[in-house]
């Protein structure tokens, strides 16, 4: 059982490993999805995370339909990755016909090599979910991030179920999206999931005294609750006891 949490600020990432999370998907641009982080976010987050480190590459939010020069940021950005010594990254390139490009995936996993590499949600962006699974099997990454092609996981039970059977053992399906200490343990004994992603998002507030009333805004941001990764991160400890037990 392993826990996953986002980490869009440096405060996030050592909150959510005190916490007890296994892992963190390093990205920045919340309103966006999620995208890839400076290099100096990913070296300081290297050197203070003793947990693994994986990195967000995608160039922009939007759609996952990337250009040449896009890629080639993609590229440089795994690059960069690599010489920071990052665990894994987090990506996934489509077809304008919603279908995974084999081609380019393949290229950039080829080049992350020894990292690993987990499929995002462009997974739930596909129109075959089940040929779309073969695909990423056979390029060679390590897990699929979705929420069973709705908003929400606990909203896709079912197929998220038929993923993890469909996928017996040759890669991990880890349901994210809307996952919580109220539904996690339910979404597990449902799916067969072992792997679980979190944002475990607060809001927090400025600290700053000072606001121009003319600007008409809270600048306020995106940060990791402690308290609900520690909740998480207790409940699938005491699942997998009462499993193994």
């Amino acid at each position: 059982m392993k826990l996953e949490i986002i980490g869009f600020n440096i405060k996030s990432c050592l909150t959510a490993r005190e916490a007890g999370a296994k892992r963190i998907e390093l990205c920045s641009g919340p309103g966006e999805g999620g995208t890839t982080p400076s290099f100096a976010f990913i070296k300081s987050a290297r050197e203070l995370l003793h947990i693994d480190l994986y990195v967000m590459i995608r160039p922009r939010g939007g759609d996952f339909l990337f250009s040449d020069d896009e890629f080639e940021i993609m590229k440089r950005d795994i690059e960069i990755c690599k010489e920071a010594g990052c665990d894994g990254i987090v990506t996934g390139i489509l077809t304008k016909n919603g279908k995974v490009d084999k081609k380019k995936c393949k290229e950039l996993l080829d080049l992350a090599y020894p990292m690993e590499a987990t499929f995002h949600r462009a997974f739930d962006r596909v129109k075959d979910p089940f040929e779309a699974l073969e695909d990423i099997i056979d390029i060679g990454f390590e897990r699929i991030l979705t929420s069973g092609l709705k908003p929400k996981a606990i909203d896709s039970i079912d197929l998220l179920s038929q993923l993890v059977k469909k996928s017996a053992g040759r890669i991990i399906i880890m349901p994210g999206s809307g996952i919580t200490s109220q539904n996690i343990i339910s979404i597990s004994e449902s799916t067969g999931a072992t792997e679980f992603h979190s944002s475990a998002s607060v809001t927090e507030k400025s600290k700053m005294e000072y606001f121009n009333p003319q600007m008409n805004e809270a600048l306020e941001h995106i940060s990791v609750n402690g308290e609900e990764v520690r909740k998480m991160a207790d409940l699938l400890e005491k699942h997998n006891i009462n499993k193994l037990g």
